[in-house]
């Protein structure tokens, strides 16, 4: 009973979690502009610095990533294929990554700690962009057109 009386507000929180991230391409920050070009050996070094302690070093993840831990928190997703990385346009997971997922949920009126820090004071906008270039670079073809096609489509819409 003790467990369900704390399962059903987490799962309620990792679902309204979820929805957001999955509808919300918005990006709020200003400045995550594209960058010019991408060094994705830099990105994958990095990526190993600075990521993979908690998304893996083979970007897998977690285990059981998609069931919040006895804080609410939900593990780290993978970052390869498997995972909802490349469900998001570059635009929501450069300003994930530099804010954070509490503080950029905040921005957005949800209140929820995913556990997803802020690198704002620890890599440059170019090292971020770095970073993600490595990690879409390990995802096949057909995901990449879908993700690229997302990160357009939030492009013409504007809200980048």
């Amino acid at each position: 009973m003790r467990y369900l009386v704390w399962s059903v507000p987490i799962t309620v929180a990792a679902a309204a979690f979820t929805y957001w991230l999955s509808t919300s391409a918005s990006s709020d920050v200003g400045s995550a502009s594209k960058a010019e070009s991408y060094d994705i050996e830099e990105g994958a070094l990095l990526y190993a610095e600075n990521c993979a302690s908690c998304h893996g070093v083979d970007l897998e993840g977690q285990p059981e990533w998609r069931t919040p831990g006895a804080d609410g928190r939900l593990p780290a997703p993978p970052h390869d294929e498997t995972g909802h990385t490349w469900h998001h346009p570059d635009s929501l997971l450069f300003d994930y990554t530099k804010l954070g997922g509490a503080t950029l949920l905040a921005r957005q009126g949800v209140e929820f700690d995913s556990g997803m820090p802020g690198f704002a004071d620890v890599l440059t906008d170019q090292r971020i962009h770095n970073i993600l270039a490595f990690i879409r670079s390990t995802w096949p073809d057909r995901i990449r057109e879908v993700q690229a096609a997302r990160t357009e489509a939030d492009e013409q819409r504007g809200e980048n």
